[in-house]
């Protein structure tokens, strides 16, 4: 391949959002490319960098953000709206294709601009003070950013408070994570700084900024520096106090996409009378559930479980709603314990179900929703489903990540 191409036309995009462009039966990737540009690059080995845009593609926008070229944080801001909604939906039929599987592809449900409830950030402590904000792609540096287009408004708002309450916490050679979250009643800030213990000295000066700083709740490295309100969380007006720095959809608009879905297949069933919620986190869908039938959720992670179980012992008016901690990697529900339930919710991590999903497909449980965070697992998952005699209905693409190359998946398999 010549070492440098002084013009070539976007093809496509790659899975992980980068442009492709084909030269001389050779793919490049091109960061920041449109297909349908036709632009000059600097080639080194696969990778092109743009120099110039001769022709840009109509499908090439503004991006909203004047930190989008800088900002590690979104890939995607200067391709419309519409093209990254039916390129991610292309994403999920080509996953669903490399098993075999023909259905129908709903249009992507895209979550709003500035929607994002939670967020985790860099923070690094240097010569001018603490620098709070978003990695440059590829780059430890730190983008700090006064405002975002993902997140809600009320986390970029805090993070001038934030960072001062880190000045006594962060080292010069540290880096920390701060994941913040908005909840009722404010801001719920976990940060993660190894090597840094929290003495007493440490918790008394953060307890003082982190209550300026108007936040609900604080913990620095697992260890709870204050709570002064309760960082309580909605599920469908359903009222529950996540763990520090648990697993929690990142965006409302996305998590309310995927409970309607699951809602709908419940009360769609002709008998429903228990439901098994696996991967339950701290109860997103298992709480609305209860409303409907007798739950069991199962989850690995035990503050999540001691969450949803204390959610569940203050609400009133539910049906019985057991939450019990178990690895379903390790030890999946197994297809004799399933027998009993009318409707299961297969809801894992990135990695997928694969153990569950198979004793899902041993077992006689008449429907399944599954949701996935990633097509290529959902796929392989949805094929074990099918060959163990499920049907699948329509799949439907939630964009909860705008303007990044992710994409979450919903749909509902039934038995013939």
């Amino acid at each position: 391949m010549a070492e440098a191409v002084t013009r070539a036309t976007i093809a496509d995009l790659a899975h992980k959002g980068d442009a492709v462009a084909d030269i001389d039966g050779d793919q490049v990737y091109v960061e920041g490319g449109v297909p349908g540009d036709v632009v000059s690059l600097d080639i080194s080995g696969s990778r092109g960098r743009i120099v110039a845009v001769h022709e840009p593609s109509t499908h090439r926008v503004t991006p909203p953000c004047p930190k989008a070229g800088q900002c590690g944080g979104c890939s995607l801001q200067h391709i419309d709206d519409t093209y990254v909604a039916d390129w991610k939906r292309g994403q999920v039929i080509a996953a669903l294709a490399h098993r075999g599987i023909e259905t129908e592809v709903k249009p992507t449900i895209t979550s709003p601009a500035r929607s994002r409830r939670r967020v985790t950030f860099a923070a690094r402590r240097g010569g001018a003070g603490v620098v709070i904000g978003f990695h440059e792609k590829a780059s430890q540096h730190i983008v700090d950013v006064s405002e975002c287009e993902i997140a809600d408004p009320a986390l970029t708002k805090a993070l001038p408070g934030i960072a001062a309450m880190l000045e006594d916490g962060l080292t010069r050679r540290g880096e920390a994570k701060v994941a913040v979250t908005t909840t009722q009643n404010g801001l719920d800030v976990a940060v993660d700084m190894p090597g840094k213990a929290l003495t007493g000295q440490l918790l008394s000066k953060l307890s003082t900024a982190g209550q300026a700083a108007g936040l609900a709740r604080l913990t620095w490295n697992n260890e709870q520096v204050a709570e002064w309100r309760s960082p309580v969380i909605s599920f469908d007006g359903l009222e529950c106090v996540p763990p520090a720095g648990g697993f929690l959809q990142a965006v409302e608009h996305a998590e309310d996409t995927l409970r309607q879905h699951i809602i709908e297949a419940a009360k769609g069933r002709k008998r429903l009378k228990r439901v098994v919620d696996l991967f339950s986190g701290c109860g997103a869908f298992s709480l609305p559930l209860a409303r409907l039938a007798k739950v069991d959720a199962f989850d690995s992670d035990p503050a999540a479980i001691a969450a949803l179980d204390q959610a569940t012992r203050n609400l009133q008016g539910l049906k019985p709603l057991v939450a019990e901690r178990r690895d379903l990697f390790r030890r999946p529900v197994f297809a004799l314990d399933l027998k009993n339930y009318d409707l299961a919710v297969l809801d894992p991590p990135r990695a997928g179900g694969q153990a569950q999903a198979e004793q899902l497909a041993k077992s006689i449980v008449p429907a399944v929703v599954s949701v996935s965070c990633n097509p290529a697992t959902f796929a392989r998952d949805a094929r074990i489903l099918i060959d163990g005699g499920y049907m699948i209905g329509a799949v439907t693409p939630v964009d909860q990540f705008r303007w990044s190359a992710h994409i979450e998946v919903v749909a509902l398999f039934e038995r013939a």
